[in-house]
């Protein structure tokens, strides 16, 4: 074979050149669309964007369009510090394709069973809800920041519950019980500088376990009818003691008053007595006579025969008629 042939054919054909220079474009375009896509970015009204330069952290950037430089030169962390985020324990919600929510049949018993202060077990399900406060301790200061909060959730609440017996758990100490959890959670959160801030704690499902459901219902029955038959008897103390204590005050006012009528008419007659032995020992031929003549006018009213004789008069018996008058 000719020298000259052999190079004349490894030359590549005209369609060839174009194939070839029609990829390089190709390429060329992709590369700088991709170089484009990577140096331009939007963050959303709700997030901040935290840029980071060879891998160490160099700004923070607010919602809105922003430039950077390509990778990897600096690489772009959104955080979503306006959302109110949740943890779920115990339970796991799906969204349905109608927009329906619907839970997870898996058995997360491992997160709900909690042993509480009288060595009781309950169910407990739980919603944190809460916010990212610092997107840069958030993103450096833990690593797996929520993986690491969540087990702080588990820790925090195993540990309220221990402290509080089963009733208070299933039902007056409900209330209690997630204002403390919210407490000693945000309290362990400064301690790990993990940029998270709780804003509440839910109690969602508060049960016995199935096992002792029956059991506890009886009981929560037997304390039932114990509280009704409580409010009765106090409902029947109401209706006669009060009436009761009445009357008695009642009685003794009467008696009061009585005791102190008698005493000022006692007072009055012993007044009324000296104010006579006063006059009397001023007077006492004039007092004398008008008592006497007092006394007469009292008493002649009810005496039916009535005979008046003279001082003189040695004998009476010749003049009455004393037929019909019993001695």
């Amino acid at each position: 074979m000719n020298p000259s042939d052999f190079k004349l054919s490894a030359l590549p054909k005209p369609n060839a050149r174009k194939r070839l220079s029609l990829y390089l474009k190709v390429a060329v375009a992709l590369f700088v669309l991709s170089l484009s896509t990577s140096i331009w970015f939007t963050v959303e009204p709700e997030e901040v964007a935290v840029i980071l330069q060879f891998g160490r952290y160099h700004r923070t950037l607010q919602p809105g369009l922003h430039f950077k430089l390509p990778i990897p030169i600096e690489t772009v962390r959104k955080v979503p510090v306006q959302r109110q985020l949740k943890e779920e324990f115990g339970f796991r919600t799906l969204q349905a394709a109608g927009g329906r929510t619907v839970y997870s049949n898996k058995d997360f018993s491992d997160e709900s069973l909690l042993l509480t202060g009288d060595l009781n077990v309950a169910v407990v399900e739980w919603i944190t809800q809460y916010r990212i406060s610092d997107e840069r301790a958030y993103l450096f200061k833990v690593r797996n920041a929520v993986s690491t909060f969540r087990d702080m959730n588990e820790a925090v609440m195993r540990q309220v519950i221990g402290d509080h017996s089963v009733n208070e758990v299933l039902t007056v100490g409900r209330q209690q019980i997630s204002d403390e959890v919210a407490k000693k959670l945000q309290n362990l959160c400064d301690q790990y500088q993990n940029g998270l801030h709780v804003e509440q704690i839910v109690l969602q499902n508060v049960t016995p376990p199935d096992k002792v459901k029956p059991s506890f219902n009886e009981v929560n029955q037997a304390q039932q009818e114990r509280e009704r038959m409580i409010n009765e008897a106090k409902a029947e103390f109401n209706r006669i003691i009060p009436k009761a204590k009445g009357q008695a005050q009642e009685t003794i006012a009467q008696s009061q008053g009585y005791a102190l009528d008698r005493v000022n008419r006692a007072r009055g007659d012993a007044d009324r007595f000296r104010a006579l032995w006063q006059e009397y020992r001023s007077a006492p031929d004039v007092t004398r006579k008008r008592i006497y003549l007092e006394t007469m006018a009292e008493i002649f009213p009810r005496v039916k025969h009535k005979i008046i004789v003279d001082d003189d008069i040695k004998s009476v018996l010749p003049l009455l008629n004393l037929e019909g008058v019993k001695p």
